[in-house]
């Protein structure tokens, strides 16, 4: 089982990288193929995430394409909205978190699906108390379903405030940075974290970052939102069969 959990992890940090997810939205459905159950799974999924963001974000930070300034606001509401939404994922029954997931999954590919790729479009500037609101939301439920949060926050920058899909993408795994320490924390507090298994596939994931980063450098903007819809698709597949297959 070691071997497969470094295995998943080097495989979840290249994805985590490139498409700046904090890796819980391939991470959960793989380690529920594996048999380990989904409140289980969020543990883990929550330990890779927080070593995956802060090494991504540093990375994507010296390479210039990490904003720092607007992502500090939506990071301290996704903070306060992962801290809720450790606790809201002990209240609710298994199969209320995986149809949550799947719902999850289906606005992200349908926002994204309609984002236009310009790598040289101008960022919007928003008020820091909106940003602050969307990052708390977004952490709420995020957290609550072992996902970082730039499943719904790379969308809805692309999707509606058109942000370039590189930096959405850079946005999203800073993001993640508070929401994934914010749902250890709480998850710790309430001792339900593998962290073993956890550790396992987070040191694993440290080279996969790597990787993947360097592989978004080296894609156009329309061919990595390409990648995006198949990574969200394919995703949405492996969650299914485990729901409606077994």
């Amino acid at each position: 089982m070691e071997i497969m959990l470094i295995a998943v992890g080097v495989l979840v940090g290249a994805l985590s990288g490139f498409f700046g997810i904090g890796g819980g939205m391939i991470l959960v459905p793989i380690l529920m193929f594996l048999g380990i159950d989904i409140k289980t799974a969020i543990g883990i999924s929550i330990v890779q995430m927080v070593f995956s963001s802060i090494y991504g974000s540093y990375l994507n930070h010296k390479k210039g394409s990490l904003i720092v300034g607007e992502g500090i606001w939506v990071g301290i509401g996704g903070f306060v909205g992962g801290f809720m939404g450790a606790y809201l994922s002990q209240l609710l029954s298994s199969s209320m978190l995986e149809y949550l997931f799947l719902g999850l999954l289906l606005f992200a590919l349908y926002r994204l699906f309609s984002a236009k790729p310009k790598d040289d479009e101008s960022v919007k500037t928003l008020d820091p108390l909106v940003l602050f609101t969307v990052g708390g939301i977004i952490g709420v439920f995020a957290i609550a379903l072992g996902v970082g949060g730039s499943i719904l926050l790379t969308p809805i920058l692309a999707g509606f405030l058109h942000y370039p899909i590189k930096k959405a993408v850079s946005a999203g795994l800073f993001f993640v940075v508070f929401s994934s320490v914010a749902g250890l924390v709480s998850l710790l507090s309430v001792g339900t974290v593998d962290l073993e298994k956890g550790l396992f596939v987070a040191v694993a994931s440290l080279f996969g970052v790597f990787i993947g980063i360097w592989l978004k450098d080296h894609v156009s903007s329309s061919q990595h939102k390409l990648y995006l819809l198949i990574m969200y698709i394919a995703a949405l597949l492996i969650l299914m069969k485990k729901m409606f297959l077994g």
